[in-house]
């Protein structure tokens, strides 16, 4: 049974309701917090049912299914039909046909917005439009494909749970790392420099040149080399470590550099290499991962293990090569961040020369994005960690250099020349911030500046250099300003459709976080005029209280009418007035002490408490799990269990187990819980719920064969939970009490004799029912078993001689015919001798059909052009000329065998 991390099961949860509305569903959580366990969860729960599985690579899906059998006692569905999506291209209509799935998964879906592998993405779409569809990733956006959404195209925006990296990191799904920044090249930077100040025309710009660049050589003497660095800062010198290279030449170049970096640490450490062409790769990673010894383990590693792929133990990961994609980056990093980790990893962002990456700062302002989220709704208690620790080891170096930067200028034309020659040899116009070229010259600077100037609409950056720049593939916005500008223009819909930015938390949880984030830089004075002017004109509420004396009127009557002030977040008064979203800014500021004293007392005066909002929701979830265990004297709830009024009370209980494991939970609410009979060990009390169950089942049934898709009138899923003993009693996990008591009840432990037996009973009620087996194509019964395909499969065991005497007579007892389309003639001929015999004649209308819906008249007209085509026996013609359906020459029957002509 495969068991989730909280943050898990609560995305489960909305996943399967998602499916359940929509059809469609994404799960957005970061590498290492085992997303994957998600999609597996649903293959358990719909054992029977076929689940396609689409992923990069075959290396991948293995790999996860070795991760999921490690932590769930050797679980492994056998449900799932795997294709890369690289295969998926190759497939033909006919193939796809075929895979007739229930539920389709999209592992790393961000992949399929690629040209060649979205079209084989969309065949499969095409061919199953109301098939259930599952997408899981680390990110949603194609950031160097024109920031598409893939969420949006793929899912029609219906994300069942999002989770940044940071916001991980901020509860404590994550360990946050420790962050080491430095580089391992700068010789190439200096010579650059060296070379454009001693060109430089201007002699006061030569002379301050040089002295930027004797400081600057006097702080690297002065900085610690790479060795002293992994030295100072690696933990655990016996510990496993993943290098991300460029390519196959830039790996085999770092490779050569071990001895020098790590000799201080380990003098014989173990090198594996792993690359995508390497025939070598899967017996490297292996090894790599068995490794238990006490060296220092380096696995250097181009792409194959950004996504998808997790390996346990992992110390660290260095990060030896510059990235521009988002993607890219937080999967490299997330290689050493692990739900199931307890220590903190270290990850050294060691880049070729003195371009910063995308990387650190996009990462703090996830962290703080979530922070100041949790803060300002009362979520203190989320907020596990509020940064992580960052070491900038050659910081004094990064600054004269910027310094040198700024002294030395060239002209637009020149570095609009630099520019297209980037672009040439690219593709694009997207240097890193920092990058000069072979002559010096600051382009990843200049194009920032060309960004800010259109901006800021200055007259230096002509219409004619915009046009310019256009055609070199320039891009006017960075990531983070895209980021801006993207949110900006959600506010702005939402703006327009509402009239206000007071959007419910439930609503758009990113949305929300960035506007409290708005109010937070408008404050700390870093939103710039410009922001604040477009943010202001669709109705930014700067300080929220400024509208306090508007809240308490209506908070006032509120109070007065209800006797309360228990206001729903959600609550609108009958003039649209939204009074739970006011509500809840007061209590937010109550918290902080941003309230006068004169506010509070009027608010205690109409029946405000201090208590706080989590404490009180806590409260109403025990109110109601107190009056479960008085009706029912425990607490043994299925995680699927919901009360009349929606309220999701099992996956409750769950969440107070899970605090209770982590240690998480208060001593008073732990005295609370076990009051009302709370057992803190799910399986014993979900054990005897199921056999609860199983008893009720057994005595209206006389059996114990459930479905697997069966579930009781309370929720309870008892199929499942019956396959689960089954897999329990043959891996030994049963103790001798439970098997006794599973035994009285009649438990068959072998499942596919049990499954034949289910099958066989169903197969006879329909035989009682209607007189044959001729079962229509994709038929299932009232209770959800799939009759067609069981009869389909004992005609497949019997023409291959594995179906036992026994269960042959068992089936020919209630008239199985093992030949599907002979019995199906015989069935239609049936009801054609039946229709002759009441209107004295075979003339069958074209469109006439039988009181079940067989179209009798196309079966007739399909019999007289098999004979026609001379594909139907002649005893078949026979028996058709023999109730007038057609009319034969005497003489060809003459010509015939008489024992034929007289046995119809």
């Amino acid at each position: 049974m495969i068991n989730l991390f909280a943050h898990n099961q609560s995305a489960y949860a909305a996943t399967v309701e998602k499916l359940s509305e929509t059809g469609k569903a994404a799960i957005i959580h970061p590498t290492g917090t085992g997303k994957s366990f998600i999609a597996f969860k649903l293959c358990e729960d719909n054992a029977y049912k076929r689940v396609l599985w689409l992923s990069p690579s075959e290396y991948i899906f293995k790999t996860q299914i070795e991760n999921l059998k490690a932590v769930s006692d050797g679980y492994c569905p056998k449900n799932i039909i795997f294709h890369t999506y690289a295969k998926l291209m190759y497939l033909s209509e006919h193939e796809i046909a075929k895979i007739k799935p229930d539920y389709i998964i999209l592992d790393e879906f961000h992949r399929c917005g690629a040209e060649m592998w979205g079209k084989g993405v969309q065949n499969v779409l095409s061919e199953y439009p109301n098939i259930p569809v599952l997408g899981l990733s680390a990110t949603n956006i194609r950031y160097l494909d024109n920031q598409r959404d893939m969420a949006d195209e793929l899912f029609g925006g219906n994300v069942a749970s999002e989770i940044t990296l940071g916001e991980a990191i901020v509860r404590g799904i994550l360990n946050p790392p420790k962050y080491v920044l430095s580089v391992f090249q700068y010789q190439k930077d200096l010579e650059k420099y060296s070379y454009r100040v001693r060109n430089a025309k201007n002699k006061a710009v030569r002379d301050s040149g040089e002295k930027y660049l004797e400081a600057l050589r006097r702080a690297l003497d002065k900085a610690d080399g790479l060795p002293e660095i992994f030295n100072k800062h690696i933990p655990n010198k016996n510990g496993k470590y993943i290098v991300f290279c460029a390519n196959v030449e830039h790996m085999d170049e770092m490779v050569s550099h071990v001895a020098e970096w790590f000799g201080d640490i380990d003098g014989a450490p173990h090198v594996y290499k792993a690359y995508s062409d390497n025939p070598e790769t899967s017996k490297a990673f292996d090894s790599f991962k068995k490794d238990d010894s006490e060296h220092l383990k380096l696995l250097f590693c181009i792409d194959m293990l950004n996504e998808g792929v997790h390996v346990e133990n992992i110390s660290g990961v260095i990060l030896l090569r510059p990235t521009v994609s988002p993607i890219i980056y937080k999967q490299q990093i997330g290689r050493a961040l692990s739900a199931s980790k307890t220590t903190n990893a270290v990850i050294f962002d060691i880049v070729n020369n003195f371009e910063n990456l995308y990387s650190v700062a996009a990462l703090e302002d996830e962290m703080l994005q979530a922070v100041t989220f949790y803060r300002a709704t009362g979520e203190n208690e989320l907020v596990v960690n509020e940064g992580f620790r960052i070491i900038d080891e050659l910081r004094e170096c990064r600054e004269v250099f910027a310094q040198i930067e700024n002294i030395l200028t060239v002209s637009w034309d020149t570095m609009y020349g630099a520019a297209k020659k980037y672009y040439k040899e690219h593709g694009n116009l997207l240097p890193l911030s920092s990058h000069t070229t072979q002559e010096g010259y600051g382009l990843g600077q200049w194009v920032v500046t060309q960004r800010t100037n259109r901006r800021n609409n200055n007259s230096a950056l002509t219409q004619d250099r915009i046009a310019k720049l256009d055609k070199i593939g320039m891009v006017w916005y960075t990531a983070h300003e895209r980021y801006w500008e993207d949110n900006y223009a959600d506010a702005k819909k939402y703006y327009e459709a509402h009239g206000n930015l007071d959007i419910p938390r439930g609503e758009s949880q990113r949305l929300n976080s960035w506007i409290i984030r708005q109010r937070q830089r408008y404050k700390s004075g870093e939103i710039t005029k410009e922001q604040y002017d477009r943010l202001s004109a669709i109705g930014m509420v700067w300080e929220l209280l400024e509208s306090f004396e508007i809240g308490y009127a209506y908070a006032e009557e509120y109070y007065k009418r209800n006797g309360n002030l228990d206001i729903p977040a959600e609550y609108v008064a009958d003039d649209g007035y939204k009074l739970g979203h006011w509500y809840r800014h007061v209590r937010a500021a109550n918290r902080d002490k941003r309230l006068t004293d004169g506010e509070r007392e009027r608010l205690h005066a109409i029946g405000f408490e201090e208590q706080s909002v989590l404490v009180r929701v806590w409260m109403g979830y025990y109110e109601k799990a107190k009056a479960y265990y008085e009706s029912h004297g425990d607490l043994n709830i299925n995680a699927n269990y919901e009360t009349e009024d929606g309220t999701k009370l099992g996956v409750w209980i769950s969440g107070q187990r899970y605090a209770y494991s982590k240690k998480r939970l208060k001593l008073e609410l732990i005295d609370l819980l076990e009051q009302i009979g709370m057992s803190w060990h799910r399986d014993k009390s979900r054990w005897e719920t199921g056999y609860a169950c199983a008893e009720k089942y057994y005595g209206r049934h006389g059996t114990l064969n459930p479905t697997i898709e069966y579930m009781t009138d309370d929720g309870f899923a008892l199929g499942c939970w019956v396959a689960t003993q089954r897999n329990k009693y043959r891996t030994g996990k049963l103790n001798k009490t439970q098997i006794e008591r599973l035994e009285s009840l009649g438990i068959r432990w072998n499942v596919s004799q049990a499954f034949w037996e289910q099958g066989f009973e169903h197969a006879k009620h329909y035989y009682d029912e209607h007189g044959n087996l001729t079962v229509t194509p994709k038929y299932v019964t009232p209770d959800g078993f799939k009759l067609d395909s069981w009869i389909a499969n004992q005609r497949t065991q019997y023409k291959a001689n594995k179906l036992s005497e026994e269960k042959i007579k068992a089936l020919e007892s209630i008239g199985m015919a093992w030949n599907r389309f002979e019995e199906m003639w015989e069935t239609a001929y049936s009801f054609a001798r039946e229709y002759c015999l009441v209107n004295g004649n075979g003339n069958v209308p074209q469109k006439y059909k039988t009181a079940n819906g067989f179209c009798l008249g196309c079966w007739v007209s399909a019999q007289r052009k098999a004979i026609q085509n001379g594909k139907l026996t002649y005893e078949k013609i026979l028996k058709l000329a023999a109730i007038g359906v057609i009319v034969l020459p005497t003489i060809q029957i003459q010509n015939r065998s008489i024992k034929a002509a007289a046995s119809v």
